[in-house]
């Protein structure tokens, strides 16, 4: 099957999906959208799923052209706002894509993706001293909590929802897990920011003078002292 015939029918169905939701997203409606017969769909795709997986990789693919499009700022706690704002922006003006997106679990590979460029962020700001909590626990944070907003939105009425929340729910997370400033004298005091900054450095680049296991149990006791 050519690639321009795969493509047609994964816009198609992206189109649909946009327009009408899931329910839209009947074989025969996608088939007809894109002008070709119900079989050459299920020679492309397989069955429903494998299109329903097509079209979240399709979504997922222009969320992160968008998340690579803000690019990186000097500031990571800055740049952890701009990408709260997108994701969220994402979520309330393409619905229908972010439930099957983030709704089902679809394309794990594209998914962790995503999940990857939000850890960079967080390990960005352990490794400025900046970070209240070790980077997994603020990442899955973070993840939980922008869902969590967008979810309660498309499941409330237009005019009940405020903007506002918005806001408010990014800076309450963004407290819970990162100091109020880069002062190098509130970070001297903080040992376990400066534990989650060592953690993290050490990470991204061992010390060749440890061994596995020592670098191990150092894990362990900065993560201690993280916690």
């Amino acid at each position: 099957m050519s690639s321009t015939t795969k493509d047609r029918l994964i816009r198609a169905a992206a189109e649909l999906l946009e327009e009408g939701g899931r329910e839209a997203l009947s074989t025969r409606a996608v088939s007809a959208a894109a002008g070709v017969q119900a079989p050459t769909l299920y020679r492309t795709f397989g069955d429903k799923n494998g299109l329903l997986d097509a079209v979240a990789s399709y979504g997922f693919k222009s969320y992160l052209e968008g998340k690579h499009a803000l690019g990186q700022t000097g500031d990571p706690v800055r740049d952890l706002r701009r990408g709260w704002d997108l994701h969220v922006e994402f979520g309330l003006h393409q619905p229908a894509f972010y439930m099957l997106m983030y709704g089902e679990p679809r394309v794990r590979e594209a998914r962790r993706e995503a999940d990857a460029m939000l850890r960079r962020i967080i390990e960005r700001i352990a490794e400025a001293g900046r970070l209240r909590v070790p980077v997994e626990q603020a990442a899955q944070l973070v993840h939980a909590t922008g869902m969590g907003v967008i979810l309660s939105f498309l499941a409330s009425p237009p005019e009940q929802r405020d903007p506002d929340l918005i806001i408010a729910a990014r800076e309450h997370v963004i407290a819970a897990i990162t100091t109020d400033s880069d002062d190098k004298a509130d970070k001297a005091s903080d040992i376990p920011s400066r534990a989650i900054a060592l953690k993290a450095a050490l990470d991204k680049e061992p010390v060749d003078a440890l061994t596995p296991a020592e670098q191990a149990m150092l894990g362990e006791w900065l993560d201690r002292l993280a916690r």
